[in-house]
């Protein structure tokens, strides 16, 4: 397939990368000069431009091409990408990042978005997978720093619930980096109290893979009155 992806930031540079192991062609846009590092990702092709402009989306491909990625960490521009892309060059698929969650309600086919991607929707959606199998979930990987961002939740019973953030016994080198709670992100305070269907992200050291074993078992065990039942 074809695929433009407007802003060459590291979330654009991360989906080009992953679009080009999959044979896929990809052409970067972005207006600002210093996002144009052209060797992170020298298999696609560059281009510094404005793509809320149609002459820069038509310079692009964006009338040949099968998938525009609105990528940008605007969302006012990443909805007027996705709008000419669809109204002026009819292109099939257009996908939109959703970076601010209030924003999310406009990111429809009324702007021409055909799949808005939002991180707290998408973590959720994969902490709900987490659940049902009863383990953390590798939803992302920092190859530089050989650290992965695993999601969990808290389930009904667990001995984790109405504990303080502060309280908790981690393994050396975990991080608690951020909860979902009920779709929305929460700073993890000290001070702060887990509840029953929290989602827990950790960022966990590769070279510590014991340590999701335990980061499950602490998450699964349940509440001493709920043993003895």
């Amino acid at each position: 397939m074809q695929i433009v992806i407007a802003g060459a930031g590291s979330v654009g540079r991360s989906i080009a990368r992953e679009l080009l192991a999959h044979n896929h062609e990809v052409t970067l846009i972005d207006k600002q000069p210093s996002k144009l590092r052209v060797a992170s990702v020298a298999a696609a092709d560059w281009i510094l431009a404005d793509a809320c402009s149609p002459e820069a989306l038509e310079q692009a491909g964006a009338g040949q091409c099968d998938v525009i990625v609105a990528a940008t960490g605007d969302d006012k521009a990443n909805l007027v990408i996705s709008l000419l892309a669809k109204t002026e060059f009819g292109v099939p698929r257009v996908v939109a990042r959703v970076n601010n969650y209030v924003n999310e309600w406009m990111f429809d086919a009324t702007w021409g978005v055909d799949v808005p991607v939002s991180t707290p929707r998408l973590m959720t959606a994969l902490v709900e997978e987490a659940v049902s199998t009863g383990a953390p979930v590798r939803i992302f990987t920092f190859n530089a720093a050989r650290v992965d961002l695993y999601a969990v939740v808290i389930p009904q019973g667990s001995i984790l619930a109405d504990q303080r953030i502060g309280d908790l016994a981690l393994p050396p080198g975990i991080v608690l980096s951020s909860l979902l709670r009920d779709g929305r992100p929460i700073a993890p305070q000290a001070d702060a109290v887990l509840v029953e269907q929290d989602e827990m992200l950790f960022l966990v050291p590769r070279d510590q893979p014991d340590s999701i074993d335990a980061i499950a078992q602490m998450v699964t065990t349940k509440r001493n009155n709920e043993e003895k039942a």
